[in-house]
């Protein structure tokens, strides 16, 4: 791969993760709202009649949806807060993205010398090394943005900035705090691997069945709208399926990170989650997840198509 290459890729991928990270931050603030320990601020008292007839309140423990959440974080703290750690949301998410996708662009054409020519093999090993330099490399901006996140307060009270957010993090743990929830990351990586895995197959077979059209039509193979349709729904459908296999371990990264918490490590945080809540609560927030997650990739994915079409003229 040229260095021309390179910065296409790296480029496209800032485009893509950028632009999707924008449209969807929202969500995303309710997602992380959901799969934190503090989620029971936002269930609502229940009424009992006593029998002398006096009432009392009673809070639930019922687990609160995405609707009920989202009114309660727009009723107290105001629509400014569905923003909440967008800046280092978009400060991280180009770079993010960048890396990710030019670490996937250049193992995948090393290892098609290695392996048989785009192969999922290629494809999995790829996904995983991008993965994993990709976490490495920016996870201390996403601690910090889920910390904003998780940061409940009510309409005309100072909200916590992100360079405070930093210095607390640092006062209270020093460098390694930034680092919390990355073990989590790094069991997120069967997702990335999933998800390209499925891409591929499912972008390889369409690129066929154009090949094959335009052989039997005698044209010139030329990109159009309803092919970038095409990879857009590639992509929403492989990651649904990675999505809804390796979520719990989205839960744990968000207990992993959050502030003064009693959760230690992965495999520790996974076992005490179950334990104190049950295994439905390691998928609390999927419904959101996937709604936000479906057109977010589908967005970067089709930016990323796009861009590196362009810039390859």
């Amino acid at each position: 791969m040229s260095q021309r290459d390179t910065l296409v890729h790296l480029f496209a991928g800032g485009c893509g993760g950028t632009v999707g990270a924008i449209l969807t931050c929202p969500l995303e603030v309710v997602k992380t709202r959901l799969q934190s320990s503090s989620v029971t601020l936002y269930i609502s008292e229940v009424h009992l009649n006593t029998v002398n007839g006096a009432s009392v309140n009673r809070v639930t423990r019922v687990s609160p949806g995405p609707l009920h959440c989202l009114k309660i974080i727009l009723q107290k703290e105001g629509p400014r807060s569905l923003f909440r750690g967008l800046g280092p949301n978009l400060v991280g998410v180009a770079p993010s993205r960048a890396i990710y996708f030019a670490a996937y662009s250049g193992c995948k054409e090393r290892l098609n010398h290695v392996f048989t020519a785009d192969s999922t093999q290629v494809h999995m090993v790829s996904a995983g090394a991008a993965g994993f330099t990709a976490i490495t490399a920016t996870n201390p901006i996403w601690l910090v943005k889920t910390r904003l996140q998780l940061d409940a307060r009510n309409r005309g009270e100072r909200r916590m900035s992100a360079w405070e957010c930093i210095r607390k993090v640092y006062r209270a743990d020093g460098l390694k705090g930034f680092y919390r929830g990355m073990s989590a990351s790094y069991a997120g990586i069967s997702e990335t691997v999933i998800h390209f895995v499925i891409y591929e197959s499912i972008k390889r077979k369409l690129l066929e069945h154009k090949t094959a059209s335009s052989i039997d039509d005698d044209e010139e193979s030329v990109k159009e709208a309803s092919d970038f349709v095409g990879l857009m729904m590639a992509a929403a459908t492989s990651k649904t399926c990675a999505t809804s296999i390796a979520y719990p371990h989205e839960v744990v990264r968000t207990r992993l990170r959050e502030e003064g918490t009693k959760y230690r490590s992965f495999f520790q945080t996974l076992s005490l989650v179950v334990k104190e809540e049950g295994y439905a609560s390691l998928y609390r927030g999927l419904t959101t997840h996937l709604v936000r997650q479906i057109p977010n990739t589908a967005i970067m994915m089709c930016t990323y198509e796009v861009v590196v079409y362009l810039l390859n003229g």
